[in-house]
């Protein structure tokens, strides 16, 4: 082969070789990782656990070995770590039930959860739990707290649903002492809660609250009654290009869809370690100044406004995520509308 012909040979190899490595591997780092194969633990017996104020036992329940959570004293919630599991985007597959032993007079609706991208310090995790208990309850308010999403620390049931009502929880069917198959789907910041084999979601969550976006799987269970789980598997996916330590600070278009119609905006922000200050200017009223706080990414705001042909002022709450130049998350205009929003760094 002559030299020019060799040399045009060997130039495009190499450029078909770099149009194949950057249509394969063209992403973020962490998204060219492979995925690796399904784990799956019986949870027959404890070999694969590790206890953290809580204790695990392997029993058998309705016809089944199992694992039996148990939380022996305390108001509080007690974990089994799955041994060598490090989760980040993917689904997660387990059965579980609740059995209520709590003394008479004490309400116990159960609390039995699956926590995921959990530290070892288990202090910090995502979390879907259920209460049976609750599901056929005369009283709706009841029904609608039959499952639920919490993230720890910082956003545990009592500031999610006081913040955001019916958001992170919702009514399903359950049943006291049955085995419920649950699957949750992770992808990114967004969750869904699946219930024995129904197509449709109990619960989705889009803006998971904690900064992990991997760490361990565990077991979840509460003082006052004991939970059951079997048959855990766990299959992982490529992961969601996301990334916390998103900048807030600068100027942002805005557009907000809720339902009570959509409108936009503009927000100038400037950031001062974890303290967020600026100006809204927009639908909600012009120069409106705004204060929030900024965790490493994830962003909360505030800010007094004016609704459209109603006097007097209304409190805008706004929280999401960042990521690069891109954001997104959720809103309430106090007594007037709830929704979503997204938002576009000006350059």
């Amino acid at each position: 082969m002559p030299r020019s012909v060799r040399t045009y040979f060997v130039l495009g190899i190499g450029l078909a070789l770099a149009s194949l490595t950057h249509t394969l591997g063209g992403q973020e780092p962490h998204n060219t990782e492979s995925v690796s194969t399904p784990q799956n633990f019986p949870l027959t017996d404890t070999k694969d656990l590790s206890e953290t104020g809580a204790k695990a036992e392997a029993v058998e329940y309705k016809g089944r070995k199992a694992i039996r959570l148990a939380k022996a004293e305390g108001d509080e919630a007690g974990l089994a770590f799955v041994n060598g599991t490090q989760f980040r985007d993917g689904t997660i597959e387990v059965d579980v039930a609740t059995k209520v032993i709590a003394p008479p007079g004490v309400r116990r609706p159960g609390f039995t959860g699956i926590a995921f991208r959990a530290r070892t310090d288990a202090q910090h995790y995502e979390l879907f739990y259920l209460r049976p208990g609750n599901s056929h309850s005369e009283d709706q308010a009841m029904r609608n707290h039959s499952v639920q999403y919490v993230s720890e620390p910082g956003f545990g049931w009592e500031k999610l649903r006081r913040q955001w009502p019916f958001i992170y929880e919702s009514s399903t069917d359950l049943q006291l002492e049955e085995w419920t198959r649950v699957k949750i789907e992770v992808h990114g910041r967004r969750a869904t809660l699946y219930l024995n084999g129904s197509p449709n979601p109990s619960l989705i969550v889009d803006g998971l609250k904690g900064e992990e976006l991997q760490g361990g799987i565990a077991l979840w269970s509460y003082a006052g009654e004991e939970s059951y789980f079997s048959n855990l598997k766990i299959t992982p996916a490529r992961p969601e290009v996301v990334e916390s330590g998103g900048e807030a600070a600068g100027t942002w278009d805005v557009q907000c869809a809720t339902d009570a119609g959509g409108f936009g905006g503009t927000l100038k922000l400037v950031r001062q370690d974890s303290t967020l200050s600026g100006i809204w200017s927009g639908t909600l009223g012009p120069d409106q100044a705004v204060s929030g706080m900024w965790r490493n990414g994830y962003l909360e705001l505030s800010f007094a406004g004016t609704w459209p042909e109603q006097p007097g002022s209304v409190t805008v709450t706004l929280d999401g995520w960042i990521d690069s130049d891109s954001a997104k998350g959720r809103i309430k205009v106090e007594g007037r509308a709830m929704g979503r929003w997204t938002a576009v760094r000006r350059k």
